[in-house]
């Protein structure tokens, strides 16, 4: 809640950047700032606390449908698995939504976070997680495995995004996707689509006048969301 994902937090050139962070920079950028960042700045920077306050980490890696069409990769979305009290747990800070906010249990069944249901699903190429709202059907957030990740693995993708900043054909590489929890649920906006998450229930609408487009940022990043 007090942190935004946010996409416009780092210039195009430091995103490029995933493996060979500095961390104190980023902490500095994103937290003490209250900038924000992508997942790779958030969950890097709590999996790096969890460690440091004792916690059994792992770092995990998967993709959203958007991650494999744009990178073409399963190490687009990093989080991290904590192992506690026999059980394992994902637990995520760094994902716009809709999704989990608190940490959820691994094999357990069925669980309901804010008025959203979660689910993880066993499948062929790994686990996907499902959610869905009051009204809406289950549907996948992200796909991933259980295969313990490095820093190193995000070469991959480092190299895909070199290629696409490089493309004189993208127009889309400075999407603007920025996101926040509240305490019912979830804020985001990507482009003009603008959604709510509260208590389960999704509200969406496409933003087409700039002055609404620019203050809804503005509140976003600024946590003035009452």
């Amino acid at each position: 809640m007090a942190i935004p994902y946010s996409s416009l937090a780092y210039d195009l050139a430091d995103g490029v950047a995933v493996v060979d962070l500095d961390e104190d920079e980023v902490f500095d950028r994103s937290i003490a700032d209250g900038r924000g960042g992508a997942c790779y700045h958030l969950n890097r920077l709590f999996y790096r606390l969890l460690g440091e306050l004792g916690y059994r980490t792992t770092l995990l890696a998967g993709s959203t449908a958007e991650g494999r069409a744009a990178f073409g990769s399963d190490v687009e979305h990093m989080f991290v698995r904590v192992a506690l009290d026999g059980a394992d747990w994902l637990v995520d800070v760094g994902y716009p939504g809709p999704t989990y906010v608190e940490p959820l249990r691994v094999g357990g069944p069925v669980q309901t976070q804010y008025g959203s249901q979660f689910r993880l699903v066993d499948q062929e190429s790994g686990t996907a997680l499902q959610r869905r709202g009051v009204a809406t059907r289950w549907s996948t957030v992200y796909t991933f495995t259980r295969q313990p990740r490095q820093w190193s693995d995000w070469k991959e993708m480092e190299s895909n995004f070199r290629e696409i900043l490089a493309d004189p054909g993208r127009d889309d590489t400075r999407e603007v996707l920025c996101g926040r929890a509240v305490d019912d649920g979830q804020v985001f906006l990507r482009q003009r689509r603008y959604l709510t998450v509260r208590n389960g229930r999704e509200q969406v609408r496409t933003i087409t006048d700039d002055d609404e487009h620019r203050v809804l940022l503005s509140r976003i990043l600024a946590g003035d969301l009452d």
